[in-house]
């Protein structure tokens, strides 16, 4: 029997994906290339969210792969969330879980600059019944630690719990954990499976 949902809070359920974000604040395909390039698929937020490194040494390590684009990379930096349209279509289901009786999640890498910035995430927040962001969790490595501080937190068991993620990474540690997983390509695709799952589940157990 399955009582809990867990969502992974990303960039997909909050509306806010780096590509159409550098999109919207520069408007110009050779600059948005390069200063995604230079922050996002260089692999540094993880570490600043694990708290390895400050803002300022993040910043750094940005300039140092496009030093021509320091005033860019800035700008993107620090407007992290002021480009990102509030993605409402899953707190609707969310709600739907919660009136049927079950516990709804969050785990989330979101660094703390961009939960900072991105107003929408604390709004969506509050349609959740708790929940963790890995940042205050650990400080190396993310998917067993913050697993077992969600288990400890609330209680869980992971045979009775549904991790939903995009991260192939993540939901392999999911499952080794004893978790049921689901990995999506969109929150559409993810509650419609979402949805047999439990269906199968609560069918089994009656």
């Amino acid at each position: 029997m399955i009582d809990t949902v867990i969502f992974d809070i990303g960039r997909v359920l909050l509306g806010f994906e780096w590509l159409d974000y550098v999109h919207r604040l520069f408007n110009d395909t050779e600059t948005e290339e390069a200063v995604t390039k230079a922050t996002f698929f260089s692999g540094i937020w993880n570490e600043m969210d694990r708290g390895i490194w400050t803002e300022e040494e993040v910043l750094e390590r940005f300039y140092k792969n496009d030093p021509d684009r320091r005033e860019q990379i800035w700008k993107a930096f620090d407007k992290v969330g002021d480009c990102a349209v509030p993605m409402d279509y899953a707190i609707p289901w969310i709600e739907e879980l919660k009136t049927d009786g079950y516990r709804v999640l969050y785990l989330s890498n979101y660094s703390e600059h961009v939960k900072r910035r991105t107003l929408h995430a604390m709004d969506f927040l509050g349609h959740m019944d708790g929940g963790i962001f890995s940042y205050e969790v650990h400080s190396i490595k993310p998917e067993k630690e913050i697993y077992e501080k969600l288990i400890e937190k609330y209680g869980l068991v992971p045979e009775r719990c549904v991790f939903i993620d995009d991260n192939k990474k993540n939901i392999s540690a999911a499952e080794y954990m004893g978790f049921n997983a689901i990995r999506f390509e969109n929150y559409e695709q993810a509650h419609g499976e979402l949805m047999s799952l439990l269906d199968v589940c609560s069918r089994t157990h009656n």
